[in-house]
């Protein structure tokens, strides 16, 4: 039992299902000054890849709104609706097409107003968050089923061809 009057508060967990798929890239992180964040996130995806298709969305603490942008209209409500669901002040959530996480990492990364990426993938994933009576935040994310093996030298060799198709030369 929590005192009244106490610093302690009871944490609520919830598990927000991401909508992914193999021709839809998704990704999740956090930052800050969201009224200027969410259209320097668009210069960034939008300059980082000729061909890409995206939107994003960020959730601004205060007034409490989740800002959009973007150049594909279905994909700026899936990021409107999943950084809503997600709920989070200063989480923003980034859908692409025509284009890997990879192609826009670097450039979302290094903006001074990201904190931090907790997941770029195409994998079903859930975002962990954690509820408080002030608000909530981001825990972490589940990105994709659990391993349950080790690769053998036909699939070593299968994931460094995928590799090379996609232009990166491995070890």
């Amino acid at each position: 039992m929590v005192a009244k009057n106490s610093s302690v508060s009871v944490i609520k967990f919830d598990a927000v299902k991401i909508k992914t798929s193999e021709s839809l890239e998704v990704i999740i992180g956090q930052g800050n000054f969201t009224v200027k964040t969410i259209d320097d996130l668009y210069a960034c995806v939008f300059q980082s890849s000729k061909d890409v298709k995206f939107g994003v969305a960020m959730n601004e603490a205060k007034p409490r709104l989740t800002r959009v942008a973007g150049n594909d209209g279905e994909l700026k409500k899936l990021a409107g609706d999943a950084a809503l669901r997600i709920g989070a002040g200063h989480v923003f959530v980034i859908y692409l097409r025509n284009a890997f996480p990879i192609h826009v990492m670097n450039s979302v990364k290094s903006h001074p107003c990201i904190a931090c990426i907790f997941a770029a993938t195409s994998n079903p994933c859930e975002v962990i968050v954690a509820n408080t009576a002030l608000g909530r935040a981001v825990v972490g994310v589940v990105d994709g089923t659990s391993a349950n093996a080790i690769e053998n030298e036909t699939q070593k060799k299968e994931r460094r061809e995928l590799v090379k198709k996609f232009g990166y030369v491995p070890e």
